[in-house]
């Protein structure tokens, strides 16, 4: 029992070190980490909601200000969930920090919940700051908080792990991007953002209903406005389980120092 009671102490003490490491980081530069998403979704809200709302009117019988709002405030969780891991695991492997933690009895599930946590902690801090942005250009109630936080917390874990993923296979800093550059930004702006999936074509509706994205979208525009654009339970059951097998794919690779030998 005092081995088992050891190792649980080594395996918190690693996890919480490395939670305060990352907090304390992001936290160290908020004006480049906090501040500047904020600013970019105001401008998302002026140009698109705004201006542009104006002439576009109304979508599904809201202003289009309304619609689009759900969808500024996951792109701002998703990109800083993203990013936080990919650039902070990155800079260790680069640095060949992460060495420290190799020899250290510290376990490979707390390694990956100590840097997803991070990502997932920053993601929904700066996601909390643009509702309240969103919430300034259009009030709105939210329609099921269960479904929000559910939605929000396996898209906070889905896309930190991507960055810890992309950051352990990169060999250098253009392949660092290559996730977000050409996989999460192209589904975000088909991720029913900034229009209904009902306007595409029917040849390419059932190709963008697999777009994960838009499973993160729906179930926001849902948990917030009350628009159920597909079957929110279908949605959430995928989130979770996309959630569950990276984070297990994340431990075997961090386990078998999978790209992080020598």
């Amino acid at each position: 029992m005092t081995e088992f009671r050891s190792m649980q102490q080594i395996a918190w003490t690693g996890y919480v070190t490395i939670v305060r490491t990352e907090v304390r980081r992001f936290m160290r530069i908020k004006a480049q980490t906090l501040i500047p998403p904020v600013i970019t979704m105001v401008l998302y809200l002026y140009i698109f909601g705004s201006i542009i709302g104006r002439k576009v009117g109304s979508i599904m019988d809201m202003p289009y200000i309304q619609f689009i709002g759900p969808g500024i405030i996951v792109m701002a969780l998703i990109n800083n969930a993203y990013t936080n891991v990919s650039s902070s695991f990155f800079s260790s492997k680069n640095h060949r920090f992460y060495e420290e933690m190799f020899v250290t009895p510290v376990p490979s599930v707390s390694i990956v919940s100590g840097y997803l946590s991070g990502g997932v902690l920053r993601g929904l801090l700066v996601m909390c700051l643009v509702s309240i942005v969103v919430y300034l250009f259009n009030p709105f109630d939210i329609h099921n908080i269960f479904v929000l936080l559910l939605a929000a917390i396996t898209t906070a874990v889905i896309f930190s792990a991507l960055g810890m993923i992309n950051a352990i296979l990169a060999g250098n800093h253009e392949e660092a991007n290559w996730v977000n550059n050409f996989v999460i930004t192209p589904l975000t702006y088909m991720g029913g953002v900034f229009f209904p999936m009902t306007s595409l074509p029917l040849a390419v509706q059932p190709i963008a209903e697999m777009n994960p994205i838009l499973m993160v979208v729906s179930s926001f525009r849902y948990g917030i406005l009350g628009i159920e654009a597909g079957p929110v339970v279908l949605h959430l059951s995928g989130l979770i389980f996309c959630a569950v097998g990276l984070v297990i794919l994340l431990i075997v690779m961090i386990d078998q120092r999978y790209r992080l030998g020598d």
